[in-house]
């Protein structure tokens, strides 16, 4: 095997990409500052006991695991940050009241979300803890909107679901018991003879109700449909209220419904949302709320938040090469205050080493400007 060879769906980043990424990284923690969420630094390596509690088997599988020779414990190298995120407001920080936390950086999977997923995927997100109400969702969900117009996404759809239409039927069901965690996966898999061997048993009212389900995807009329078709219970009512009114007032360009898109349901509890942009096949965003997560950690929050992965978020628009100005070589001191001026300013300035041709930069950099001398002393033309 060749030596530069790098495992399957890991991959370089090269320039173009790599300060793309960097200001999508940028700006989105520049607009999450100015929301007021705190930045954190999670470490990349925990003990698997605190870096997988409570987030159920999913993360489990996508996360690496070894054994520290230090202690002798398991270690695992973070697949999501919420967890981390979450251990933090209940565990460290301790405060009252609502807390709101960002972070940017890489996550490592054991295997692909996705055929055509990096297995270490760049990401950023914002988490709030600490508050149950239906105005933190709202909050969350137009922030992840925001998080993808920041990135340059002309359009924005937002996928909406929630966790409570399921549960609440399971919830009526005095039949379900164990049975619950199969119906879920059936539904989140879309499969309708998985679906029906698991609701063997079921009251009539119950399994009519989670076979429709399967079929509650599509625009805002999905709701309307819901509200017709489900069983009439006060936790199915609740959510679809919900989602109605979160549909009303995201800030999307377009809005669509999956009542049966369950991923996550091992954790998560309430509302769920995913966002995409033109020409992506997956989604840039995924988030929702999972109150019982801190619990493990001796505090049991409200908690609500979502990630970006960067990458899927970057190839989505051109990667224009950047603008620059070209200096030539020398070490005369008015030329050297000169480019310290323009670097100062924000601008690029590649200063050109004796012999060094401006063609090696032409696949980096747009020179649509040059410094040269003129009677007055340097000037810049373009």
């Amino acid at each position: 095997m060749a030596r530069w060879l790098l495992p399957e769906n890991i991959a370089d980043t090269l320039p173009l990409e790599a300060r793309r990424v960097e200001e999508l990284r940028r700006a989105l923690l520049d607009l999450y500052d100015c929301h007021g969420y705190e930045l954190v630094r999670p470490p990349l390596i925990e003990y698997v006991d605190s870096l997988l509690t409570g987030t159920g088997g999913d993360l489990d599988l996508l996360t690496f695991k070894f054994t520290d020779q230090a202690s002798g414990r398991l270690l695992g190298l973070r697949a999501d940050m919420t967890p981390q995120a979450a251990r933090i407001d209940a565990h460290i920080l301790n405060r009252p009241g609502v807390v709101r936390l960002c972070y940017a950086g890489p996550v490592l999977h054991a295997r692909p979300q996705h055929p055509l997923a990096s297995r270490e995927p760049q990401v950023a997100g914002a988490e709030l803890f600490g508050y149950a109400g239906p105005q933190a969702d709202l909050e969350l969900v137009r922030l992840a909107v925001q998080s993808l117009r920041a990135g340059g996404a002309g359009r924005v759809q937002i996928d909406l679901g929630h966790m409570g239409v399921a549960r609440a039927l399971l919830g009526a069901e005095p039949a379900a018991g164990e049975r619950a965690g199969a119906v879920l996966a059936a539904l989140s898999a879309k499969d309708a003879s998985a679906l029906a061997d698991a609701l063997h048993g079921f009251g009539v009212e119950t399994s009519a109700g989670l076979r429709r389900l399967l079929g509650m995807y599509g625009g805002r009329e999905v709701l309307s449909a819901a509200a017709r078709e489900l069983p009439a219970l006060p936790g199915v009512r609740e959510a679809l209220d919900h989602l109605v009114w979160l549909a009303a007032h995201c800030g999307a360009d377009e809005v669509a419904v999956d009542l049966a898109d369950l991923h996550g349901y091992q954790y998560l509890t309430g509302v769920t949302f995913s966002a995409y942009v033109p020409g992506a096949t997956s989604a840039v965003v995924r988030g929702g709320r999972y109150d019982d997560v801190g619990r493990a950690f001796g505090r049991a929050r409200p908690a609500v938040g979502f990630t970006v992965y960067l990458r899927e978020l970057a190839g989505r628009t051109p990667l224009a090469l950047p603008r620059a100005i070209l200096a030539p070589p020398g070490e005369d001191p008015e030329l050297a205050r000169l480019v310290a001026q323009l670097r100062a300013a924000g601008e690029i300035v590649v200063q050109r080493l004796p012999g060094e041709s401006a063609e090696g930069h032409t696949e980096s950099f747009e020179f649509d400007r040059r410094i040269e001398r003129g009677d007055q002393g340097w000037r810049i033309v373009g």
